[in-house]
């Protein structure tokens, strides 16, 4: 391991750059984007906040809450990009047919591209039609990503094993599955192991 790679796994700062709602010359600086994407309520803003010791990405008990690409410049060295969860929207603010155009512009027709996509699973409902699709889309554009099976915290041993069981057996041996706990951390050191490698 560099000591590049070592300096990065420990975050020794964070900065909110800015909120985008479409392309923007941000993308286009030669910094190295990683991206988190999930379905609303899937746990995002906690991961980044315990990945980045920090408490930049707002957490919201409302699914749908984040409506913008989220920008933050991370060791002044990448950028970490938050994504709005898919398949739901408020009914004030941008529809669900906007953010979608939004998620999809960024991440498959923009020219800019990503170093890394994390994909977040809520590993208590498992896959839904929505991951799927995501899922497969990422494949198709041959994206460079990881899954996160998020909220394992909240399952029983014989459960967790069920559903991850299940989960791998979906998504298949090509793509690393990283089981992960906002509230106890597990995962933490692997994630960034395989974000900053």
């Amino acid at each position: 391991m560099s000591s590049q790679v070592h300096n990065l796994m420990k975050i020794t700062s964070t900065k909110f750059m800015k909120g985008l709602v479409g392309d923007d010359e941000i993308l286009a600086d030669g910094i190295p984007q990683i991206a988190f994407i999930g379905r609303s309520n899937v746990g995002k803003s906690s991961l980044i906040n315990v990945l980045t010791n920090s408490k930049i990405s707002r957490t919201s008990s409302f699914a749908g809450r984040t409506q913008e690409i989220n920008i933050f410049l991370i060791n002044d060295s990448f950028y970490l990009v938050d994504l709005p969860g898919y398949g739901f929207a408020r009914s004030s603010g941008m529809g669900r047919e906007k953010i979608g155009e939004l998620i999809d512009s960024y991440l498959f027709n923009s020219i800019h591209g990503q170093k890394k996509i994390v994909l977040i699973i809520d590993l208590c409902v498992g896959m839904t039609d929505k991951d799927v699709l995501m899922f497969n889309e990422l494949i198709d554009h041959d994206k460079d990503f990881i899954v996160v099976a998020n909220k394992v915290d909240k399952l029983t041993q014989s459960e967790y094993h069920k559903n991850i069981t299940l989960l791998k057996k979906m998504i298949g041996d090509g793509y690393p599955i990283i089981p992960f706990s906002t509230k106890t951390k597990k995962g933490l050191e692997g994630l960034r192991d395989l974000i900053f490698k």
